[in-house]
This record gives structure tokens, sequence and C-alpha cells, in this order.
């Protein structure tokens, strides 16, 4: 049994370790953001120790990133995760939360052991395809006690870590394709087709029959700007144009990437190069060429992780001691018939509407609806529709492309691209403009858009849940709500019920207030 000292309670308020935390590591990357979170972690919940770690699958072994014990780091930390905790945290892919007598539960652990450990709280790192990444744990010399918010600030920041690990993993990736491509650069294993004065193919390599999925042979006395597009066939013969200008021809870097094509129509991005020469008196020239779909599909990852990242950081600090993420208190029958209406609907992919007056917890309902659906894994992202500048909606949405409008001074996803295969929760629908609706209906009848000042198309896989506390109906009766968006919304309506309602519930919200305050 602890001893007296042990079982002494400790007064931690969740609101102060949430934005303690999140001040902490707000500034952090890399290694210094895991190191950062667990040192934080373990000052701010007072425990023995903290630690993130990685997952080996294979090996069945976690290696520390950042490991705090005892008020010092331990470097090379790895161990296998059989008889441990860890091991129910991984395997159940679910936060395990040990309040007391961990050593009688795994007595043969030597960490446990050899710490005094009393209790344990770990929480899974998860990849979006639900691939266990690795985990976040503490542990205490004295016994943790249920709080179903500071177990909520474990699974905020597992969420964060586990965007961190990823970013840093598509980065790690991205790295190592520039590197191959730099080897085959310096191996001759790009693309190389020469080319006669007309553009014509006169010779090519291996990697061009394979790049352009055309047999060598096959592509000699064909017109290289067949492997083109039209317009990046144009540029590629103004380019020439502008080689011959000088006598002694040169070289040159295309500015702007190819839209190519192979052999078989499949399309691709591809970077080239294009010299002039002469030979024996004729002009002849040579395109080198590179695919790099590939990487600038994993900078787009990096680009949406960040994305991700900062977005969770945003709404750690909007959290407080109200927030969303208390659970739902009454057990009146208007809060009983909410509650069967989500679990009627949180396993569709349908789009809810919470139809009610400001305050009744609309967006409580949306997270419990995201919490109990199969997107629970993704992220719930939030709009409010009145919060931001008219002239902002659409970027915020859809996102934009660099120099779009003034003030874009770099590409950035919008909130749809954020959700992808989670929930986007639409709070205050009933103020979207109406120019605007036009486009949200598109995007939530074909899943697909089209980012500010770009003409590519990015198809993505949202649930939507709305709300408003405006009557809908007399918006569209009077022309300010599009007809079709109204019903594309209002697909599954949920009436959330003010407190004069619920009369029977005062006396639960009273004593839960009562026991949080005191």
């Amino acid at each position: 049994m602890p001893s007296a000292a042990q079982s002494s309670s400790r007064q931690i308020d969740p609101d102060a370790a949430l934005r303690a935390i999140a001040e902490g590591t707000a500034a952090a990357t890399g290694e210094a953001f895991f190191r950062a979170l667990v040192q934080n972690l373990a000052r701010v919940l007072d425990t023995f120790g903290a630690w993130v770690t990685e997952y080996s699958p294979e090996r069945r072994t976690l290696r520390g990133l950042a490991f705090w014990m005892g008020g010092q780091w331990i470097d090379d930390y790895e161990t296998r995760i059989d008889n441990t905790p860890c091991e129910q945290v991984i395997l159940r892919k679910a936060l395990i939360h040990i309040p007391d007598n961990i050593t009688q539960l795994y007595p043969i652990d030597p960490e446990m052991v050899a710490t005094g450990a009393v209790a344990y709280v770990g929480v899974p790192l998860l990849a979006t395809d639900g691939a266990v990444m690795g985990h976040l744990a503490v542990i205490d010399r004295r016994p943790i006690r249920p709080d179903p918010r500071l177990l909520h600030v474990f699974q905020v920041f597992a969420a964060r870590a586990a965007a961190e690990q990823q970013r840093l993993a598509a980065q790690s990736r991205l790295r190592e394709r520039e590197e191959k491509l730099a080897r085959l650069i310096d191996t001759a294993m790009d693309a190389i087709v020469d080319l006669d004065a007309d553009l014509v193919i006169t010779a090519a390599n291996a990697a061009a029959a394979r790049v352009l999925r055309c047999p060598a042979d096959a592509l000699i006395g064909r017109a290289f700007t067949e492997f083109l597009t039209v317009p990046a066939a144009k540029a590629l013969l103004a380019h020439a144009d502008d080689l011959a200008a000088h006598a002694d021809g040169g070289a040159m870097w295309l500015p702007d990437a190819l839209d190519a094509r192979r052999g078989d129509g499949d399309r691709f991005v591809a970077e080239a190069s294009l010299t002039r020469y002469t030979l024996k008196g004729r002009a002849c020239h040579t395109v080198i060429l590179r695919d790099v779909g590939e990487r600038l599909e994993a900078q787009r990852t990096i680009r949406r992780l960040s994305e991700k990242a900062r977005y969770l950081e945003d709404e750690l600090r909007a959290l407080h001691g109200e927030g969303a993420d208390d659970p739902m208190l009454g057990d009146s029958p208007a809060i009983r018939h909410v509650r069967l209406d989500i679990a009627q609907v949180a396993a569709t992919d349908a789009s809810v509407l919470l139809l009610g007056e400001t305050g009744t917890g609309k967006e409580l309902i949306a997270r419990a609806i995201h919490a109990a659906s199969r997107r629970r894994d993704e992220p719930l992202i939030r709009v409010n529709c009145a919060a931001i500048p008219a002239t902002l909606i659409e970027s915020e949405f859809f996102g934009h492309e660099k120099g779009a409008f003034t003030g874009a001074t770099q590409k950035r996803d919008g909130r749809f691209s954020l959700a992808d295969r989670g929930t986007l929760f639409l709070d205050e629908i009933g103020e979207l403009p109406i120019d605007l609706q036009v486009k949200l209906l598109r995007a939530l009848q074909e899943g697909e858009f089209e980012p500010v000042g770009s003409a590519r198309t990015i198809k993505v896989d949202v649930r939507v849940i709305a709300a408003t506390n405006r009557d809908l109906v007399q918006a569209v009766r009077g022309g300010s709500f599009r007809e079709d968006l109204f019903y594309r919304l209002n697909v599954f309506p949920i009436r959330v019920p003010p407190l004069r309602e619920r009369g029977e519930d005062v006396a639960i919200l009273a004593r839960a207030f009562t026991q949080r305050i005191a």
C-alpha cells in the first residue's frame, strides 16, 4: 500500500495545465518539441516521470524520443512492450489509466519496480491511417485520481505529438527523395532525350523509356511535344527559340514544371532542363526530364500536417473551464432524446444540422457525434462562420495559392483539406454569405473544390455537422439562405433544448458546478 505521503491528493487545474503545456511547447518543433512536451507534462501535472516514444511493431519495442524521469533526462532508452502497461496502450489503441497499485498488476515490469511507480497514464500516438506510431505516458509514486478533463489533456497533446511525428516522418521521406533524385542525376538515371532542330527524338536512354512508358526504339522519330500537354509544348518551343537566338547555344533550366504525358496517356509533373548545341553543323537539343510528382505530394503532405498542427495549437488555446469537451450532463427526457439522436446518426456519414438557441451546447453535441463516429481518430475541424470576415471565408474554407490575393504570401490549406477523412463543424451556418453558399453546396455534393487562385481540383472525404440559432426555414423564404443547401445540411436535424425545457437537469448541473468550483 502507498504511504500517507504518496496518497496525498494533488490539486491540478486542467485549464492551467493546458495553458502551461501549450505555452511551453508552442515555439518548439522536432526533438525540442518532444522534450518540451514531456518536461512540461511532468512539471505541470507534478508526476515523477513522463515520456514520448516511437513504436517498432516488428521488434515490439518502444524507443524514447524524449524520456524525463526523476528530474533528469534518460537518453538512448529502448524497451520491449511485453508485460508492461504500455503494451495495453499499443495493442488496444486507447488511453490506459491505472490510478494505483501498478506494481501489483505488472510485478515483472523492471521500469515500474525500479522507480517505485504507483500510478500510470498512457495514450497512443496514432497516424492518420490508424497505425500506432508510439505513445505518450506519465508515471508517479502517488496515485493519480481519475479526472476526465486531465485525461483529455493527454489525448489533446498526444494528437499534437502524433502530428509532429508524422510531419517529421514526411520531412524525412522528402529529404530521402531529394537525395535519391540527386544520385539519379549523378549517375545519369534521369530521362535523357536527344532531339534534332525540330525537337524530334533522335535518341533516348532507358530511364526515358521508363518515365515515358514507351520502348526506347519506339520513341525514335516521334516529336517530343507529343509527350507534353499543349501549354507545356508551347512553353518548350518558346524556350528553344530563346536558345536559338544565341549563336553558341547554351542551356537553361525550365523555370516552370512541365505538364507531361506518358505513352499510355497518364499525366505527370516533370522538371526539365533544355540544352542546345551544334553537331556537324546541325542544331541539336537535349532534354533532361525528371518526374517530381512524388516530391510535390510529399511537400503537400508536410504542408497539410503543419496546418493541422497549428490548428490543434489554436484549439488548445481556445479551451476553457466549461469547454466543449465536458461530458453531457442531464437525464431529462429532452437530453435523453438528444443522446438517442446522437447514437442513431453517429455511425453514419449523414450531414447533421444542430438547431438551438445560443448557449445550449451545440458544439458539445457536434463533438459527441464525432467521438462516436468511425472518424473519431481524425480531426474535428471547427469553423465559426460568423467570426470570419466575409472576404476571407472562401480562403478559410478552401485554402488559397500563393499570391491569390493581397497578403497571400504563401500557399495555405483550407479547413476542408484539414478535415479530410474527419469531421467539419460549421458553427453559425446561418450567417454564411449567400455567394459562398453555392461553393459550399458544390463541396458537399461533389466532395471537391478549387482553392482560391487555383484551377486545381481537390477531392476530400468530409462529414459535415452544421449548427445555427436562426430559423433557416424562414431564412430560405426570405432569400438569405439557399433552399438546396438547407436540404443538403438538414439530412438529420437535432434540436438542442434550452435549459428551461430541462427542469429535471437543474439539480444535476448544480451538483456538477458545485463539485467543479469546490
